[in-house]
Formats: structure tokens, sequence, C-alpha cells
């Protein structure tokens, strides 16, 4: 089976202006059979994320006529502004809403779902997409609509940014998305609106950045990013908000929002594999987005010279928000106007500089996570997850049921890269249940073709072997098909070995349930609420790749030894040496320093290819 939204790479997307003109007059033409003789450009079966999406599609077809000049065009966006100005603004708080800190205000806002009472939770983030909806239709009708009906417009759009900086309480869902999306609108805004009235707007639209969403800042692998619904980053949310922050720089110019997108976008190119695929996060756990990330991925990549366009978006939704019988929706329209606006190209070869978190070289990738071990493996086209044994997860030696991969202590990374070869050491110390501090040392070497895992440890007591990971997925042309079957070779003996119980907690790679309805199914909450990370690390066990000790070690070290991606015979050579363990294979021969590393206690490593 293939995931349903890990598809193509959204920088092979044509995005030169040829390429937006034919996508708008798709719009075009979709939008002009819609339109109803009330002006509604809805989708006909959309229920929810409704109540701003007429008005999206409003502002593309005011880009459209900026670009064409379509005479057919005037018509349909008053028309259509009219029926939203009529019939899309709520101004009686809705039943049930939770989040208000001012009630009976009479300020507009725009609902999720349209029945009074019947899902109010979304209406937050259904202002802020109105908001931006309605600024971009400023933005871009601008020249259709009479002084009357614009000077509506802009008290429309003044009273949702009032809803949703006064009258509600700020970013109640603790979205990064949504609350830098709102930050963007009030700037925006600030430039229609008359001094003083526009000053106060841009100081508390930068106030809020500053105090409710920066000063609340997440750290993970080595980097502060905007929380999402409560954790650190989130793969499908994540890249739209690094979509927001783009604007955002657009827009105002303030170097924060470069800096801050710098980060993040570093972030994400370290995470991300080679292949684009990544999973994770608080809210969705392997849905992406698609054309809502463009923007930010392709701004933010040429500002740090990464290929971010790797990412695998959901490719329906490549160009504009999509309904189930592919007609377009106007949900998220705003980025459409932003990324056909924004003039930025792809910056498209990968950054050589060393990452902390990476390993990257040629299609082979390893992303660590924040204690260095890996969370997600990539060579020869197929991906593997940290397996899970006894409710722990990870890459590492195992003994007596126990996974040795938990620095108690500092983690060190030593990193080089030859003209054939790119390796990185990670040494940690750990404790077993013995109580005893040991050394593990971790060398991955790639030629950009296979990856050589190499870990040694002091010698365990009992039967150890490493658990080597998950094989989860592989590249199936645009797609990505599920896997349970590995490219593996290791010195020592191998085994694929998958769960002897059922139940969700725990997973076989050779169903047809997907990492992210396992997550949700072990989530403490509904699905779409709940945290599917969360969710996860409830995983008792999982199938798991299991590598013996490696024949020829020195007596006092366990040695496991393994090659992801083709070759042929695998025999590597152990030598203890004065200042550390020789490890010789067919491709390069390394020299892993002793624990104690250097005068500094830096670890030392030494590669020479064949």
């Amino acid at each position: 089976m293939h995931l349903p939204h890990q598809r193509g790479p959204l920088h092979d997307l044509p995005d030169d202006p040829a390429a937006y003109d034919a996508v708008l007059a798709a719009v075009t033409e979709e939008a002009l059979a819609r339109l109803t003789r009330e002006g509604n450009l809805e989708h006909p079966a959309a229920l929810d994320d409704i109540g701003d999406t007429s008005l999206g599609i409003t502002s593309l077809l005011g880009l459209a006529w900026q670009r064409t000049k379509d005479p057919r065009l005037p018509e349909a966006v008053l028309r259509s502004l009219r029926f939203h100005l009529r019939e899309r603004v709520f101004t009686e708080d809705n039943p049930g809403y939770p989040n208000l800190c001012r009630r009976g205000s009479a300020e507009p806002y725009a609902r999720y779902v349209l029945q009074a009472g019947a899902h109010p939770i979304g209406d937050w983030p259904s202002t802020v997409w109105a908001l931006l909806q309605a600024v971009n239709v400023l933005d871009t009708a601008d020249g259709i609509i009479p002084d009357e009906l614009s000077y509506e417009l802009l008290e429309l759009a003044h009273g949702y940014w009032r809803r949703l900086t006064e009258v509600t309480f700020f970013n109640p869902q603790e979205a990064g998305n949504q609350a830098i999306g709102c930050v963007v609108g009030g700037l925006m805004l600030a430039r229609h609106l008359p001094s003083p009235e526009g000053e106060s707007v841009r100081a508390r639209a930068m106030s809020l950045y500053a105090d409710e969403i920066r000063a609340r800042r997440v750290r993970d692998r080595g980097a502060l990013l905007p929380p999402e619904h409560g954790g650190a980053y989130d793969n499908n949310y994540g890249p739209i908000s690094l979509s927001f922050l783009a604007q955002a720089h657009r827009i105002s110019g303030e170097e924060i929002f470069a800096e801050d997108g710098d980060a993040l976008a570093r972030y994400i190119d370290a995470r991300l594999t080679v292949g684009g695929y990544d999973n994770g996060g608080p809210r969705y756990s392997e849905q992406h987005s698609g054309f809502e990330s463009v923007l930010g991925l392709r701004y933010f990549g040429h500002r740090i010279a990464a290929d971010l366009g790797r990412y695998r978006g959901d490719t329906r939704w490549g160009r504009h928000a999509v309904n189930r019988d592919g007609g377009i929706d106007g949900h998220f329209a705003f980025m459409l106007v932003w990324q056909i606006q924004d003039t930025t190209r792809w910056h498209r070869t990968p950054s050589q500089d060393p990452v902390r978190h990476q390993l990257r070289a040629g299609t082979v990738s390893v992303a660590f996570d924040d204690k260095l071990t890996p969370s997600l493996v990539e060579a020869a086209g197929t991906y593997y997850l940290p397996a899970a044994v006894g409710r722990q997860h990870g890459f590492g030696p195992v003994v007596d049921g126990f996974l040795l991969c938990r620095p108690m202590g500092e983690t060190r990374v030593r990193d080089l890269r030859t003209d054939a070869l790119t390796a990185k050491l990670v040494t940690k110390p750990v404790v077993g249940r013995d109580h005893v501090l040991r050394h593990i040392r971790s060398l991955y070497v790639t030629d950009g073709t296979r990856l050589w895992m190499t870990v040694t440890v002091e010698r365990l007591d009992g039967t150890p072997y490493l658990l080597a990971g998950m094989p989860y997925a592989t590249d199936d042309g645009d797609r990505v098909r599920r896997t349970a079957e590995p490219d593996v070779t290791s010195a020592g003996a191998l085994r694929l070995t998958h769960p002897p119980a059922d139940g969700v907690d725990h997973f076989d790679a050779r169903s047809e349930t997907t990492q992210e309805q396992a997550a949700f199914a072990l989530a403490a909450d509904p699905r779409g609420y709940g945290n599917p990370d969360e969710g996860w690390r409830h995983l008792v066990a999982s199938t798991a790749l299991e590598v013996d000790p490696a024949p020829g070690a020195p007596q006092d070290l366990h040695v496991f030894a393994v090659r992801y991606g083709p070759g042929g015979p695998f025999t590597p050579a152990f030598e203890r040496a004065p200042a550390g363990l020789t490890v010789r294979t067919e491709a390069f021969t390394a020299l892993i320093g002793d624990p104690a590393g250097d005068a500094r206690g830096e670890p030392e490593l030494e590669l020479h290819p064949h």
C-alpha cells in the first residue's frame, strides 16, 4: 500500500509565471461555473473549514484580474464579495465557544462550521484565515471594488483583528502556524489603515509575536521553534509556520522573522531525508501539507542555501486546497496568492556544511533526535524508523531487554568528510540496569549510496544484540510505499522480527496500519486533537532488525556492524590499536578513538577510503 499523504517533492511542481497563470486560469473557469446567483463560491460539499473559503476564491479571482484583465472577473469579484459580507460575517457569539474573554462584543468572526454551536473549536483559526483572505482581496482587487465596499471590507478586517486579539484568548489551540498567521494578518491590515490606527495594529502584531509566540518557543535538536499544538515541531504544520514567517518578513522587513525563519528552515533541513520523507509531530504524524508549505520552503531554502523543496508534500494539494472530487476549495487560498506574488526561485543543491543532527550524502541520510539517536535512516530509497522493544524506542545495543541509547551525560559528535565518504561519530555515556556507566560509540559512514553503521560498547553480559531499526517505507516513483523488506547486511547474524502479540501497542510493519494511525490509536485524545508522538511512545514492540555481535572483535568489546543498501559480501575486520579501534570494510578503514578522547575528551576519528 502507498502512504496517502507522502507524495512528490514540492520543487518538482513548475512555479514559473506561465505555470501560475495556467493555475489561475483553471481556478477562474471553475469559479465562474460554480458562482451562484447569490455570489457563493464555496465548494458545494464543504462542511467544515468553510467560513473563509468563498472569500479566498474571491482573492484568487482578484489576482487573476490583476494579471489578465479578464472582463468576466470584476462582476464575479463584486458579487462574491457581497455574498461574504452579507452571509458569512457573524457577530453573535457562537454558542458553546469557550475561549472568549469578552462576551457580547459584536465583533465579527468566521465560523469553522456554519451551523451555530455545531463545532465552534475551529472558529479562531477560521477567523485568522478570513482576515488574511480579506486583506488579500483589498490588495488584489484594487480598481474593481468601489470605495464604499472597500471601506466596508476594511472595517470587517479590522473587526476580525479585534476579535482575535481582544475578544478571544490569543492562540487558544497553542498552534504556532495559526498564531503567526494572525500576526501576518495584523501586519497586512496595518498597511491599509490610516495612521495612527495602522501604527497601533502593527505595534500590537509585533508585540504579540515577541511575547506570545517567540517567548514560548520550544527547543528541539538544538533549535528554538514556534510550538505547534504543544510540541516543538509538526511535519504538517511546521512548514506552514515557515510560510507565515516568510510572508511576515516579506511585508514587514523585520529581521526577527528572517532570523526565526532561518532557524526553523535549518531545523527542517536537518530532519528531512534526501528523499523528502519525514514524520512526527504533536498533531499529524505523517500527513503533509502541499501548497501551504511552498512559500516558506522556497523563500528560506533560498536564504539558507538548502534544497528544502525536496520535502514530499501532498501534491493533490500542490496548488490549492481541493475537496474529495478534486474541485477547488478556497481554504488557505492566501498562500497561493503569496507564492504567486513572491518571485524567489527554488534552491536545488544541498548544503555542504556539517550539521550536528544530520548525516547526508548522495541518496543516503540519517536524521538524529535530540539525544543523537537516529530518528530516521534512509538508504537505497528505504526509510527505517526507530524500532521498539519493551516500550523502549531507538537504535542501539540491547541486553536482557534493556536498550542502551539514552545518554547519561554529554553526547559528543565528530564529523568528517573525504572526497568519497561522509562520516559522523557519536559518543554517548549510557547506564544499564546494572548501573554501570558505559561508552557507546556509533560510527556512521556513507559513500552516498550505502550506509555503514558500526556500534561499539564495553563487553556486555548475556546475549546482546543491536536494535537496528524498523523498515517502514520505500520510494516508489512519486509515491512512498509501505514495506517490511530491508536491504541490509550485517557482520553478525541478522534477524527481522515481528511482535508476537496483537493490539495497537504492537506494530507489525507487514500490516496495512500506518504509523500515523497506530500513533493516534495510542494517543490520549481523539484523532486530530491528540498527540500522536506521545501515543507512539506507548508502543510496546514493533517489527525490528536485530543484529548479533560481529565476530573477530577485541575481547573487551562488543562490536555490531551493519550495512544499509546494496553491496556484495560484508566481512568487516576489527583490530585494537593504542589509539583506539580500527575498523576495515570493503570501502574504508576507520579509526574510532578511545572513549576518553583527546585532551578535551572529544572523540577522535580517522577515515581512509579504499
